[in-house]
């Protein structure tokens, strides 16, 4: 397209079909680059942020593009590793089975593992034990040897979104400090750890 006005003012109105902004609010990514696996173990502070925000903004676009109930995405998923790590492992075969270099059949075959784990999902929301408007942790079987795990209780969901921007927050701040502990301990001249 050039620059240059047109010889007709009302082409000048058109809008630019790459502006369209009625594609349901799923914008552009947050990170311009390739997908690549995210090891949720290995994040640093800043990329925890980044990913955490950009794989929220995909599930909500996934719950309301396929009418999901919270028996396959509850509202505190991000709360449950075992949601967590099946729903980031969905979202990157998404994003490749969308990628514009792939093949035409990429979107089925992403369609046909979405079924298979839509039905894990059942299981780990099952399993987990969080609900539409309460949550709590996943319970842990204990071990012959290990201390008795603490008691589980339900904790209400009254702001889902204020609670995740909590949970984002604590999650990278704890990551901060761990890495400044990390660099902390760190001996300048020789790169060990102390």
């Amino acid at each position: 397209m050039s620059d240059t006005p047109h010889e007709d003012p009302a082409l000048d109105e058109v809008p630019d079909p790459d502006l369209d902004d009625t594609d349901d609010g799923f914008e552009d990514p947050l990170v311009a680059e390739p997908p690549h696996p995210i090891n949720w173990n290995l994040l640093n502070a800043d990329d925890a942020e980044v990913e955490w925000l950009e794989l929220n903004r995909w599930v909500d676009w996934l719950r309301h593009t396929y009418g999901l109930p919270a028996s396959v995405i509850p509202p505190a998923w991000y709360t449950h590793p075992e949601l967590l790590w099946e729903l980031s492992a969905l979202h990157l075969h998404w994003l490749c089975a969308y990628d514009p270099e792939q093949e035409g059949s990429a979107p089925l075959g992403w369609h046909r593992d979405f079924a298979d784990a839509r039905q894990r999902l059942r299981e780990w929301v099952a399993a987990s034990g969080t609900k539409l408007d309460h949550d709590r942790p996943t319970r842990q079987t204990v071990w012959p040897g290990e201390e008795p795990a603490d008691p589980i209780e339900d904790i209400p969901i009254i702001d889902r979104d204020a609670e995740f921007v909590e949970f984002v927050m604590n999650d990278v701040q704890a990551r901060r400090n761990a890495e400044e502990a990390f660099y902390r301990d760190l001996d300048p001249d020789t790169g060990e750890v102390s």
